[in-house]
């Protein structure tokens, strides 16, 4: 077994004492539930309590990150790999600026939900500007300075002079025609002329207005004097390049990262994780970053957006891992399961299994089936999505899972719907009997609209097509088709398809039919009636195709005063009977 790079977090538990209270756990999809395994029953409730391994995704803020970096994603993905790489590479710096986008968006609402929480007393306008000039945010400085010269009317030829200074401070714009060259001159004689202002003394009589005329000939010693405004050494870092090196090649910045750490940070001072990831992007080794970040970060989404993104500029080297996905696809499937585990963000998670070619397909189809089917809306935006793709047992399981919670809560239609669409002959049938024991509970039937367009999933089941087909004799009773309706009610009997606990129903909706003043069965039709009657009574066969009944020869097999039948038995025969001389006399 591999040996871990850091010691894990240690997680404190609230309310978790380890001397009076013993815990087990039980490991879900994006969390742990620990549970007190030993506790006084009268002591009230057991100690429960939820560990949740991607606390991120709960957070307002940082959700509307994970929205649009996903819009930002599915773009990505979109572009062709068949395109010449000076036609792509316009498109990925596009990609890289839409995520820097709404990565400072997410940061500048934290920031403002930081100053709400607790809110910063107004520095004094000195160091106001003096906190500008180190951001290089020159035009917020000069709107400070205007303000603090009306103060200080005795002193206004060297705000002056010091608003002239980085008014004309030079500014390289990739987008302008400048080229670095011209830059660099321009930036070179500026410097010139702010030096010769601090050569001149032009600021002597006052300190900050000097510092900050130091700060813009890059003056490290005044620099580390305001180490408190600038906060961390990386700011430092940033602020140095500035106004000492700002046309700085790539290859350099990790030596200036490295001694601008060693200026800034005390001698005792420990390193964060931070620091190794800022320390290893500028010397561009690209994979240490990945690992580093994926140590100290507490969800996937920047090591995935990142490798997603140096995978299709084919920056990054990928390799296998030993599991058998590559990196790429790894960090994905990582950050989509955790996704999963939020009641809407799954929706999300879905794209970023469908572009992980090797194992997306098996990471959806085991993470879909988790998502809660709190709502029949929802559980049809889940149908939808497994469609899409094709995962027929998946649309099945949820089908069940909906039919079986629709019959819990004794929603008959709807259970027999989700049954029908989930293909379920056993609970079809099962729900089917339901309904025929509410008819013969009730009289009458519920979810109408359903049995009456039922169509060709009727032959789902037996018990289904039995429904169905009896719903259908009720409807051309009602239409006075008779003798449709009579032909229809004996098949169900012949046929075998009406379960034998429901003939006594059946031949009891045949008595209205043979109280008809108009003959509606034919007397071979009632000699099927009887011996259907025989076999409810005796256990016999139903008669069938190849067993003809003899309609002038027939005799009852048993002396009816033999037989001890039930009172509404005995009313079945006694108008059989008369159906079937009436049927003989007209014949």
């Amino acid at each position: 077994m591999e040996e871990v790079d850091v010691e894990p977090t240690t997680t404190p538990i609230p309310g978790f004492d380890s001397n009076q209270k013993h815990l087990g756990f039980v490991w879900g999809p994006g969390d742990i539930l620990v549970y007190e395994t030993i506790y006084k029953a009268s002591g009230g409730c057991p100690f429960v309590h939820e560990v949740r391994k991607d606390e991120d995704i709960y957070s307002p803020i940082l959700r509307k990150l994970f929205n649009e970096s996903h819009h930002i994603f599915v773009g990505l993905q979109r572009i062709r790999e068949d395109l010449p790489s000076k036609n792509k590479k316009p498109q990925f710096v596009s990609i890289s600026k839409n995520y820097r986008s709404v990565i400072r968006a997410c940061m500048e609402e934290l920031q403002q939900v930081a100053d709400i929480l607790c809110p910063l007393l107004n520095p004094p306008l000195c160091l106001q500007v003096i906190s500008y000039v180190l951001q290089g945010r020159m035009d917020e400085a000069r709107q400070v300075l205007v303000k603090q010269a009306a103060l200080q009317p005795a002193a206004r030829v060297m705000f002056k002079l010091l608003d002239n200074l980085l008014m004309k401070m030079p500014i390289f714009n990739p987008g302008e025609t400048q080229t670095l060259t011209e830059f660099d001159v321009k930036w070179r004689h500026w410097r010139e002329e702010v030096d010769h202002c601090l050569q001149d003394q032009s600021f002597a009589s006052n300190r900050h207005l000097e510092d900050i005329c130091k700060i813009l000939v890059g003056d490290e010693d005044v620099l580390l004097e305001y180490k408190e405004l600038l906060s961390t050494w990386y700011h430092f870092l940033v602020t140095r390049l500035l106004f000492s090196h700002p046309t700085v090649k790539p290859t350099e910045l990790h030596y200036y990262a490295q001694s601008s750490m060693h200026m800034f940070l005390d001698t005792r001072s420990v390193p964060e994780p931070l620091d190794s990831i800022l320390l290893a992007a500028f010397e561009f080794d690209i994979h240490q970053v990945i690992k580093d970040c994926s140590i100290a970060l507490n969800n996937w989404w920047f090591v995935g957006h990142l490798t997603d993104l140096l995978d299709h500029c084919k920056l990054l080297q990928s390799h296998n891992l030993h599991f058998g996905s590559n990196l790429r696809e790894f960090l994905l499937l990582e950050y989509a399961s955790g996704l999963f585990t939020h009641h809407s963000l799954w929706q999300l998670a879905v794209d970023y299994f469908d572009h992980c070619p090797e194992f997306g397909r098996v990471y959806l189809e085991l993470q879909i089936e988790r998502v809660p089917l709190d709502t029949e809306r929802k559980a049809l935006k889940v149908i939808r999505i497994c469609e899409q793709r094709q995962m027929t047992e998946q649309v099945r399981s949820i089908c069940k899972i909906m039919a079986k919670k629709a019959l819990r809560n004794n929603r008959l239609g709807s259970a027999l719907s989700w049954s029908i669409r989930a293909k379920d002959a056993a609970f079809a049938t099962l729900i089917s009997e339901r309904f025929l024991q509410d008819y013969c509970a009730k009289g009458t039937f519920s979810d109408l609209d359903l049995i009456d367009n039922l169509g060709p999933a009727m032959l789902l089941s037996d018990r289904l097509t039995f429904l169905g087909k009896y719903r259908e004799f009720h409807r051309l009773y009602g239409e006075k088709r008779f003798s449709d309706a009579a032909k229809l009610l004996l098949s169900l009997m012949t046929a075998k398809i009406a379960p034998h606990s429901f003939w006594m129903t059946l031949l009891t909706d045949a008595l209205p039919l043979l109280e008809q003043k108009e003959v509606i069965f034919s007397a071979d039709q009632t000699h099927e009636l009887m011996f259907c009657l025989e076999e409810l009574t005796s256990g016999k066969s139903v008669p069938t195709p190849d067993r003809p009944m003899q309609v002038l020869g027939y005799t009852p097999p048993y002396p009816l005063s033999n037989v001890c039948f039930p009172f509404n038995l005995l009313i079945h025969c006694f108008i059989i009977c008369s159906n079937l001389y009436s049927c003989l006399a007209r014949g």
